[in-house]
């Protein structure tokens, strides 16, 4: 039997619905709600299968379709007559609404709620032969750096993940990729004062709004503030305590629109821990945004501090990102090497290789001097011009892009281990 639940907000087609699908031999209808809250509270309990709504519904957005989904219960949307068939599937699809029913095909409508019932196939079960018909969808297997999403992280104590995160995507795009920069540190982050970006306006509470209304895909170039040519920057939060501005499922959308757009680094927050109190209700987590940006990430750069407390974060923070990260590679940067430590990179490199299986591990070098003039010209690294943190960032992003990397006879760089030293562009 499918439990279901209807909210029409009052449209003229709520009656015909309730009749067709009380009418239904395997349908139940639960409940008639006054409004989305009222669809949303009623979900919450966890009695029904499948939602009936209005695509015109106000309040109807991202957030509310993704409370729906984390409770399993699946949507069908109603299209009111006059209303235009691609605008209807464009919002639908912006908001996460698979299934259609026009109003004036209303009679299709059990047919849908039994469709939305049934559980999705099992990808690895599929045993469809391969399509002969050639494709027509652009190859991008060449660019193998293409729309990715490269996700900094570290523990807390300042490991250095803001200047690690704004290091590798200005030497992205100095090497000619299309790069795009997000601040999503729910503890107020910091990429907007270190580039010296004065806007008050905050890229990422505007992307927030537009994905939860489902315009961000055709209003993306506004919520950026361009650095360069090739990189530009979604700002942060103006505040910590603006987190719960950034609702359930936005800062996916947003990252995923990045993604279409060219290569994308994410400056997180340090805390994975999980609200308990967010499965309450229809407000996510203040750690949701940093477990996001790793769910969806291509790969995660894992950022810690050389020293003793460091090292003890960081083989901490191995240990939890097993499970979050899912098939992503790891790689590990140790930041702030220096000599006076006692240990060598060997040293180190056997330690975090016995807490996580990772792709490569990476060092930095204390060059607080580099860091100091960039941060007071709000300037990265790459403008800077040579040094030797910049040429060790160059190193790192040789790994994660590998297809940037020409001959040393071309730009006459140097290998070393896994570093590369070259020569930044000029300003």
């Amino acid at each position: 039997m499918i439990v279901v639940l209807i909210a029409a907000a009052g449209a003229a087609w709520e009656p015909r619905a309730v009749q067709l699908l009380g009418e239904h031999p395997g349908i139940v209808v639960l409940k008639r709600c006054v409004d989305v809250d009222d669809l949303l509270a009623a979900a919450s309990a966890g009695q029904a299968g499948v939602a009936v709504l209005g695509l015109d519904a106000p309040g109807l957005d991202l957030t509310a379709t993704e409370h729906l989904r984390r409770h399993g219960v699946r949507a069908v949307a109603v299209v009111p007559t006059g209303a235009s068939p691609e605008a209807a599937r464009l919002r639908a699809s912006r908001i996460g609404l698979p299934l259609l029913v026009d109003e004036a095909d209303l009679d299709a409508l059990p047919g849908a709620v039994t469709e939305a019932a049934e559980p999705a196939p099992d990808a690895a079960a599929l045993t469809d032969e391969p399509d002969s018909t050639p494709s027509t969808e652009p190859d991008t297997s060449a660019g193998t750096t293409a729309g990715r999403v490269i996700a900094v992280w570290g523990p807390g104590g300042a490991p250095g993940r803001t200047t690690l995160a704004t290091g590798v995507s200005a030497e992205l795009a100095r090497r000619g990729l299309r790069t795009l920069l997000v601040d999503a540190d729910p503890y107020g982050g910091a990429v907007a004062q270190q580039l010296g970006v004065l806007d008050e306006v905050s890229g990422l509470l505007a992307a927030a709004r537009l994905a939860a209304s489902g315009q961000l895909a055709e209003r993306f170039a506004s919520v950026q503030r361009g650095i360069g040519s090739h990189l530009s920057v979604v700002t942060g939060l103006p505040r910590p305590d603006r987190w719960t501005e950034i609702r359930a499922g936005a800062l996916e959308h947003t990252l995923e629109t990045a993604r279409e757009h060219g290569q994308v680094v994410v400056d997180t927050g340090f805390s994975l821990e999980e609200d308990p109190g967010s499965e309450l209700g229809s407000r996510p987590g203040r750690n949701r945004m940093t477990l996001a940006a790793l769910e969806v990430a291509d790969e995660v750069v894992v950022v810690g501090n050389a020293d003793p407390v460091g090292l003890s974060r960081l083989a901490r923070g191995l240990v939890e990102l097993r499970d979050l990260t899912g098939p992503a590679p790891l790689r590990v940067v140790v930041n702030r090497m220096r000599p006076t430590l006692g240990w060598s990179e060997k040293d180190i490199a056997g330690m975090v290789e016995g807490f996580a299986r990772v792709s490569g591990i990476h060092f930095l070098p204390d060059d607080r001097g580099t860091v100091d003039r960039a941060l007071v010209a709000g300037r990265t690294l790459t403008e800077l011009g040579d040094s030797p943190l910049g040429r060790a960032v160059a190193g790192l992003v040789d790994a994660l892009a590998p297809a940037t990397v020409t001959t040393p006879a071309a730009t006459g760089r140097v290998r070393l281990r896994q570093r590369t030293a070259g020569r930044a562009r000029p300003r």
